[in-house]
């Protein structure tokens, strides 16, 4: 697996949805009909400089071997990140049927499984 471009996807879905929520949380709010509650709007810019801060990990490492004992600190990251978010994302679009919600989930689910097996196949045994 090429993990260059998964980790240059992963990094700019992360890169601008930290962006998203870092200037626009208000609009966001809105858009979920939540009202204009400063307390969730902090929240949500909080949300924004982690997805900013990964994404820019992600970034930085897309050029270094990842996969087996390589970056493996990375990998798990990405792997536990994506698949926990796959869980909570789909709970949620189960009971609530929004298309959002359910499309979120799904790429979510995709880059939980590709990470993993990035984080359980070694690098040298791809080239083979």
């Amino acid at each position: 697996m090429n993990t260059r471009i998964l980790m240059t996807f992963s990094s700019m879905l992360m890169i601008s949805t930290g962006l998203i929520f870092t200037f626009l949380p208000q609009e966001i709010l809105r858009l979920m009909s939540a009202g204009n509650d400063n307390h969730l709007a902090l929240i949500l810019q909080l949300l924004g400089a982690l997805y900013f801060s990964f994404g820019m990990l992600n970034w930085m490492a897309k050029a270094n071997i990842i996969g087996g004992i390589y970056s493996r600190p990375i990998a798990i990251g990405n792997a536990s990140h994506f698949f926990i978010g796959s869980m909570a994302l789909l709970k949620s679009a189960s009971h609530s049927n929004e298309v959002f919600t359910w499309t979120a989930g799904f790429i979510y689910l995709v880059l939980a499984v590709l990470f993993g097996k990035v984080l359980y196949t070694h690098p040298a045994k791809q080239a083979a």
